[in-house]
């Protein structure tokens, strides 16, 4: 493809992250050249994605893949690709939450399914998400009064529901087998609803959890410690050698500062997030729920609860889990009877992209 052959593609906002979304018949059928020609539309590597539509920052170098599902239960395949900014990669090892509440407006704009709800699966899981917003046939409803943490003003809400969990990235609510691991001398919960994260409370790593992303990031020391951690987790995880790869996350957690349930701070690997994933959120707010885990102790939860309030650096966002707390689980491992979110998405442009010449 050279210089002056151009790509259809729609750049959305979608939750507190943006991306770019692309009909599966638009790109390569190969992975390899897939890869290598959303590097080239996105920028990387560099580390200002100067000569690409990436926006500099792991949040805004993302990228959707949709197509039409031979699932019986699904309408759509979303297939997440992170792309690297100042490295020349190209991830399929995560879900992401928020890129999702775009998937479905954007399968109406393309003329995949005629209206809301779209059922969706997500292809790096195997697992599937309804999400409902208004719209009539072939159109969608941008506008609406649902604010988000993190992003300016207002726009439409999008509700995602998420089915049960058998499709996560690990395979298991608990990849180790265990509420509870220590690593390192650390205490974690390593806990997989539709997104692997680490859970630890920051006071394990000599941290507050109020510390701002600029202080976080700052912190050199901080970072080796929970670059070692994320590498030896995803070991316990069987996610194999994760150095190259932006999952598990790792989410430092604290008393809550706000009202919420949990305070988090969450590292995506290496940057920290100025919020924080959908499916992060759901996952950690899982953890709350777990008896004995990293953390759990620190959360504002009562008996019977479902909906939790994750506090992040720039607000709140609301989840909802449900467990199986029956006793006739008792011998067995925890089980999620639904989960889910409000989110908000928008169209920001609609049309063609030129990626750079081969290098």
């Amino acid at each position: 493809m050279g210089s002056d052959d151009g790509v259809r593609c729609m750049l959305m906002r979608g939750g507190t992250s943006k991306g770019t979304y692309f009909l599966a018949e638009d790109l390569p059928a190969d992975p390899a050249e897939r890869d290598d020609l959303l590097l080239r539309i996105m920028g990387s590597p560099d580390a200002r994605q100067i000569d690409g539509i990436g926006g500099a920052h792991p949040l805004t170098s993302k990228v959707a893949v949709i197509s039409r599902s031979a699932r019986a239960d699904a309408d759509v395949d979303y297939l997440f690709l992170q792309v690297g900014v100042d490295a020349a990669t190209v991830s399929d090892r995560q879900n992401c939450g928020n890129l999702l509440a775009g998937v479905g407006p954007f399968a109406v704009e393309r003329g995949l399914v005629a209206k809301a709800p779209v059922r969706i699966h997500m292809v790096n899981s195997g697992s599937v998400a309804t999400a409902t917003f208004p719209g009539a046939d072939g159109t969608v409803d941008y506008d609406g009064q649902t604010a988000i943490a993190g992003v300016p003003g207002t726009a439409a809400a999008i509700v995602l529901a998420f089915d049960e969990t058998e499709g996560s990235a690990t395979g298991a609510l608990l990849p180790t087998g265990n509420v509870r691991d220590v690593i390192d001398g650390v205490t974690v919960t390593c806990v997989d609803n539709g997104m692997p994260v680490v859970v630890v409370a920051a006071s394990e790593l000599g941290r507050t959890g109020y510390e701002t992303v600029a202080e976080l990031e700052a912190d050199a020391e901080l970072g080796a410690r929970v670059h070692a951690l994320r590498l030896a987790a995803g070991e316990l995880m069987g996610l194999g050698d994760v150095s190259g790869t932006s999952v598990p996350k790792i989410s430092l957690v604290g008393a809550p500062a706000d009202g919420g349930t949990i305070c988090t701070r969450t590292f995506i690997p290496v940057r920290v997030h100025e919020s924080i994933g959908v499916l992060g959120a759901v996952s950690v707010a899982t953890a709350l729920l777990l008896d004995g885990a990293a953390g759990a102790g620190l959360a504002v939860v009562t008996p019977g609860q479902t909906r939790f309030d994750i506090e992040h650096p720039t607000g709140h966002l609301e989840v909802e889990v449900e467990m199986d707390t029956s006793p006739k689980r008792s011998s067995q491992p925890p089980a999620v009877i639904r989960s889910g979110v409000v989110r908000t998405a928008r169209k920001l442009f609609d049309g063609t992209v030129f990626p750079r010449r081969y290098s």
